[in-house]
């Protein structure tokens, strides 16, 4: 069993959290239940910041709040001085009903809609950043309309994609994010927002995958950024204050993964735009990056109630849990990968193989598939890992199932944080034929 963050075994023989008992916390709160481990996320809120103080680099740390957007959340980040990603009209709102610093709100998107880009604008939040020559049109004139001055980022898409282990190089104007650095759209954009005396445009962003291992693609990134940085200086007599690189740091799921600290991406990241800006003769620029799924992904464990169980002799064993899809439809969307104990057997040695499956109807919401389990019963506790990314962000009422609540855990506190839905929660939107 590999233990993630105050994840241990108490003296009970139980999974604990955070200084508490996860069956406890089953029985106070219900399952499906989502647990964060908040001192994980402190202390992956630090490291990403110590390492940018460490080498005295003005940067900002954005939280990518797409992975996991409530209000208490957003707090916990403010708390740690992280910036914040919104990406959409609900979380900006979720944000500022958070009484997040608005100042430090980056509003990212493909397709922002002129009514978001107006919250965005009467709240003046800190940064804007334009993806594409529609978004630049309509933000330009809902400035003029409001006489609004406006900081903003180009996101460009530099010709680089992350799969993990492998960079390509070319081919990627076939994107649905971002102006194109390799055929002319990346500086259209930039001659346009110059002319426009309401923009002050801080300088550029890249975000080029997700669940990223090595620092190689980050540096690929930058160098070609960095080299189109210099000929705008010399053609436009733009230099960019800000380069922000995104995020897409991975994280360990299942013993197949080897993340990197996040130190280690902080500290190669800065000393090649170091090395880069200095053989151009370019001022080092404030570095962004957005962290996600690296501060809340393994954070968070999932509680599921086990039920139900099928034997198909000679192929599999089913074992069925009170959620699935609905609380995590990572595996049926992306096939992800998941571990899990038995938070009540948690060092019992396993006896057999069994397959998770979700209560949805349908074949494909399996969790876990061949996961080595002791004795299994009904009422016993599943705890699947690494849960605290795109699970409570993507969950869904299929089937008219509601959402599970959501506990933060902390020296041996519980604290609900999004209480779960009811059934009259439901159908409260609901209106009658007649």
């Amino acid at each position: 069993m590999y233990f993630y963050g105050t994840t241990g075994v108490n003296k009970n023989g139980n999974l604990e959290i955070g200084g508490v008992d996860s069956l406890e916390l089953t029985k106070e709160f219900g399952t499906p239940l989502y647990v964060y481990d908040v001192a994980l996320m402190r202390e992956r809120a630090r490291s990403f910041k110590q390492a940018f103080e460490e080498q005295e680099i003005k940067s900002q740390v954005a939280y990518a709040s797409k992975a996991f957007s409530t209000i208490a959340m957003i707090q916990l980040a403010e708390e740690e001085g992280l910036s914040l990603d919104v990406v959409s009209g609900g979380e900006l709102y979720t944000a500022i009903a958070a009484g997040f610093p608005v100042e430090r709100i980056h509003f990212h998107g493909n397709n922002k809609s002129r009514e978001e880009l107006e919250m965005a604008l009467d709240h003046e939040i800190g940064c804007i950043v334009v993806d594409n020559f529609s978004e630049l049109a309509l933000l330009k004139t809902i400035a003029k309309e409001k006489n609004a001055h406006v900081n903003i980022l180009l996101r460009i898409t530099p010709g680089i994609e992350a799969h993990t282990h492998d960079y390509i190089l070319t081919g990627q104007e076939d994107s649905k994010f971002g102006f194109d650095l390799q055929n002319g759209q990346a500086e259209q954009a930039l001659t346009m927002a110059l002319q426009f005396e309401s923009f002050d445009v801080l300088g550029l962003h890249c975000h080029i995958g997700s669940q990223i291992f090595e620092t190689t693609g980050f540096l690929l990134a930058a160098q070609k950024i960095v080299e189109k940085m210099d000929a705008w200086k010399n053609e436009h007599s733009f230099e960019a204050k800000v380069l922000n690189l995104g995020g897409g740091f991975g994280i360990r799921y299942t013993k197949e993964d080897e993340p990197i600290p996040p130190s280690q991406y902080v500290s190669e990241i800065i000393r090649e735009v170091k090395k880069l800006t200095e053989s151009y003769s370019l001022k080092m620029p404030e570095i962004w990056i957005e962290p996600g799924r690296s501060l809340v992904g393994d954070a968070g464990v999932t509680l599921y109630k086990v039920g139900s169980s099928k034997e198909v002799p000679g192929v599999r064993k089913y074992l069925a849990v009170d959620g699935g899809m609905s609380d995590n439809i990572r595996p049926a969307l992306y096939q992800a990968k998941y571990e899990a104990v038995l938070a009540n057997k948690p060092l019992t040695k396993a006896k057999e193989t069994v397959s998770i499956a979700g209560k949805c109807c349908e074949s494909g919401d399996m969790l876990i598939w061949d996961l080595p389990l002791p004795d299994v019963g009904e009422e016993d506790i599943l705890a699947v890992f690494c849960t605290g990314a795109y699970g409570y962000s993507m969950a869904n009422n299929y089937n008219r199932i509601p959402r599970p609540a959501v506990v933060f855990v902390e020296n041996g506190t519980a604290t609900l944080v999004v209480k779960r839905e009811t059934y009259e929660d439901l159908i409260k939107h609901d209106l009658p034929l007649k």
